[in-house]
């Protein structure tokens, strides 16, 4: 893990310390190019593959060495503190953890509004799907609990990233849209406790969706 000041293999660093900080409805900031569009198809060839609807946790994910470097930076103190300085807050006591999503099923109930787990603190999404030509399925930061009253829309193509402080109003959702919605989700979040049980839940859902029976029953399950 890149831990020092090493300067970064994938992300831009000067794109992602110049985007503006938004506060309406809450504190949030856009990347366009987080990630050099010329580094987009070695990364997406490295890039995990993922069959099933949900999120998996990074652990149980196998990915070649462009996308682990995508993955060093992220987990490296030196974005750590771009983070800190676009929030003016100290996250060294907050450990991260990192999930990722591939595929959306276009079920109505799939990217339901909501603020995230008290437990996040910092959430930090960053998009790897090769495009997304859909008007939905775009996650939108929401100032409700209705997906349809959004102040911003974030599409998950690749290098895009949005990131926001989790409070009781960072409301925030999609439209469902079935296709490959490729995306990472980086949290800073309040104890490694918190950390371990994302990762055994996400686990567990893994191993379900690998044995037929069962993930026949997690299609069947209301979403």
């Amino acid at each position: 893990m890149n831990t020092g000041n090493k300067p970064f293999q994938m992300l831009d660093e000067a794109a992602i310390a110049a985007a503006a900080l938004r506060r309406d409805p809450y504190e949030f900031a856009f990347v366009e190019h987080a990630i050099d569009p010329g580094r987009k198809e070695e990364v997406l060839a490295d890039a995990p593959l993922i069959p099933d609807r949900g999120s998996y946790g990074l652990p149980d994910l196998h990915y070649g060495p462009q996308f682990a470097a995508v993955v060093r930076d992220l987990l490296s103190d030196r974005f750590r503190r771009l983070v800190e300085r676009k929030f003016d807050m100290d996250l060294s006591d907050y450990p991260p953890v990192i999930v990722m999503m591939g595929n959306t099923t276009g079920h109505y109930n799939e990217g339901y509004a909501h603020p995230d787990s008290k437990h996040k603190i910092v959430t930090v999404l960053l998009g790897f799907s090769r495009e997304w030509p859909y008007e939905r399925g775009r996650l939108r930061v929401l100032r409700s609990a209705d997906r349809e009253d959004y102040a911003f829309e974030f599409p998950p193509e690749f290098g895009r990233m949005l990131m926001f402080r989790v409070s009781d109003r960072s409301w925030h959702g999609f439209l469902p849209q079935k296709g490959q919605r490729m995306s990472l989700q980086l949290c800073y979040v309040d104890s490694e406790w918190y950390v371990r049980r994302e990762y055994w839940r996400h686990s567990v859902s893994a191993f379900a969706k690998s044995v037929p029976v069962l993930r026949k029953l997690i299609e069947w399950a209301p979403r």
